[in-house]
């Protein structure tokens, strides 16, 4: 399975005083079981990017392939696409309309076909994913706390059995305790049921933690695609267009450039410990 994009270009309001190339030449692939992050400052097309991933928005050139097939070719089933790419937006009010969690959660596989008992399965199985117990299952979507929706707007995405799960800054607003317990629950998600995750997000140490893969966005440019270590290499140039590495990769390079012998491509706390204790000659404490 792959997703792949080539030579993917989008404007807004083409011919218009308001023309806005958001989206320049771009070629990508997300592949089979890939946790990927996309970080770029606001405007950088982040999200105007994964809008395309499901068919959302369509590209003003390129082609988009999912398991080869162009998404724009005629005659091609956009609405099973939604049900394989399944997109979760940065505010989940924008997803959560009906009168209680359970029958939110029912939507999505009840728009493919399934009848009410089979969707009420999948539904349940999700919200157990996501952290939602039984008790949630009657109340209002809109009487849940930021964190409880955007579980319960996962887990409608969820119940539909992506292929690929693309979260546009599920995060945004939570705190930090918040903010853990969601990404937790995407990194278990990804490694019990191997689907392919695109997480949104400026947090540079969240991605460090959690992702394989990280796409810098710039100016509706990829301006790097590489494993997280071989990006925070680029610390400077990431400072010049608005971002920054985790702090963990600037006392790297410091603790480098005093001639400490460490690798200054650690990105996690975990990784940096193992690399000072390393670099001093002490034993690697038991865990």
């Amino acid at each position: 399975m792959s997703l792949k994009l080539e030579h993917v270009n989008y404007v807004y309001s083409p011919g218009t005083a308001y023309e806005i190339h958001a989206l320049k030449d771009i070629c990508l692939e997300i592949k089979s079981g890939e946790f990927v992050g996309l970080i770029g400052h606001t405007g950088s097309g982040k999200s105007t990017l994964v809008q395309h991933l499901n068919g959302l928005v369509k590209a003003s050139e390129g082609h988009i392939y999912f398991h080869g097939e162009d998404i724009y070719g005629a005659g091609y089933d956009m609405r099973r696409l939604r049900s394989r790419v399944g997109l979760v937006f940065q505010y989940p009010e924008h997803q959560l309309f009906e009168v209680d969690v359970l029958s939110d959660v029912c939507f999505g596989p009840r728009n493919q076909g399934l009848s009410r008992e089979e969707a009420e399965e999948k539904a349940k199985a999700a919200l157990v994913m996501t952290g939602l117990g039984e008790e949630f299952y009657h109340q209002s979507p809109f009487e849940l706390s930021g964190g409880q929706k955007r579980r319960a707007a996962i887990a409608g995405v969820l119940a539909m059995e992506p292929e690929i799960l693309v979260l546009d800054e599920p995060t945004a607003g939570l705190d930090p305790k918040g903010r853990d317990e969601i990404l937790d629950q995407i990194s278990l998600l990804h490694q019990e049921k191997k689907i392919s995750i695109v997480l949104v997000s400026h947090s540079m140490e969240d991605v460090a933690k959690y992702v394989g893969r990280i796409i810098v966005m710039n100016q509706g440019e990829v301006l790097f695609d590489d494993v997280p270590g071989q990006v925070f290499r680029h610390y400077k140039e990431l400072e010049q267009v608005g971002l920054a590495a985790p702090q963990v990769t600037y006392m790297m390079h410091a603790l480098k450039e005093k001639g400490l012998s460490v690798d200054e491509n650690a990105t996690t706390i975990e990784e940096a410990r193992d690399s000072i204790l390393a670099a001093l000659g002490e034993k690697k404490p038991d865990c």
